[in-house]
């Protein structure tokens, strides 16, 4: 009895197992069905647009900190466009994290500052308007740029402390008209525009611009009237009080119907 009983569990298993393998053998035989022309474009342009809004909008994530937030401090900060001479009157190198709360230049943003070098300088502006008196300024700071941080090549901090670091050196600065102790060697004002045109306007414009389209060609919605009232109540939410704009259908395709009001996508 134990015999024919495990015969008979054997014969199902066997069976399916056999189905299995036949199953298998039809899918491998299946000849790939070929894409459309219209398909291969689809696939490629959604791929292009894809690939961009990504790649553009993970570069703003380094962009912003590298090059947009420096350059928006520096707008910020008002510096004066006409140059003055500035004379260095101490230069100093200090060593500990509580003694180097700032300095001059430093490659490198990120990591805590153990050694540290720091100028001081002073400068007269002649030119002034708010006052009829000169502005003097005897323990101002000069920094590399506004964060006063780098990174190779742009910024070389031997080859700025050897610029400026030797005492009683003049040399032309600018000085922040907010804080008259700041002072940079190089300001200019076209340069920072550049900067975050470039580096974030373009790039955000793009990664926005590329979204949408993917939102467009994607989206499965349809914005009329005869759709929207044919849905159950409970997935009719009313948009906006405009006529204009009754339903959001589903909770899809956000954009698409903003901008397109009779569409199909």
């Amino acid at each position: 009895m134990r015999g024919s009983s495990s015969e008979l569990l054997l014969d199902p298993q066997q069976q399916l197992r056999k189905r299995k393998l036949l199953e298998l053998a039809q899918n491998k035989n299946k000849k790939k069905v070929k894409r459309t022309c219209k398909q291969k474009i689809w696939f490629y342009t959604t791929s292009f647009f894809a690939m961009t809004a990504v790649s553009t909008g993970s570069s703003l994530l380094f962009l912003v900190p590298l090059y947009v937030d420096p350059a928006i401090s520096t707008l910020t900060s008002d510096f004066n466009p006409n140059p003055v001479t500035c004379v260095t009157i101490l230069n100093r190198t200090e060593t500990g994290i509580f003694n180097c709360t700032w300095s001059s230049c430093r490659e490198g943003c990120t990591s805590d500052m153990y050694k540290c070098f720091q100028i001081f300088v002073k400068y007269v502006d002649y030119n002034v308007t708010f006052s009829e008196e000169p502005l003097y300024v005897d323990n101002a700071i000069l920094l590399v740029n506004i964060k006063g941080c780098g990174y190779p090549p742009e910024v070389q901090c031997a080859n700025f402390a050897s610029s400026y670091g030797m005492q009683d050196k003049s040399y032309p600065c600018y000085y922040s008209r907010k804080n008259t102790t700041i002072v940079m060697d190089k300001y200019d004002e076209e340069e920072q525009m550049y900067i975050i045109i470039h580096y974030f306007i373009i790039p955000f414009i793009i990664c926005v611009v590329c979204s949408i389209v993917l939102c467009v060609m994607h989206c499965e919605c349809q914005c009329n009237d005869n759709i929207a009232t044919s849905l159950p109540p409970s997935k009719q939410r009313p948009f906006f009080s405009n006529d204009k704009w009754e339903h959001l259908l589903n909770g899809k395709c956000f954009v698409c119907c903003q901008i397109l009001k009779p569409c199909k996508c």
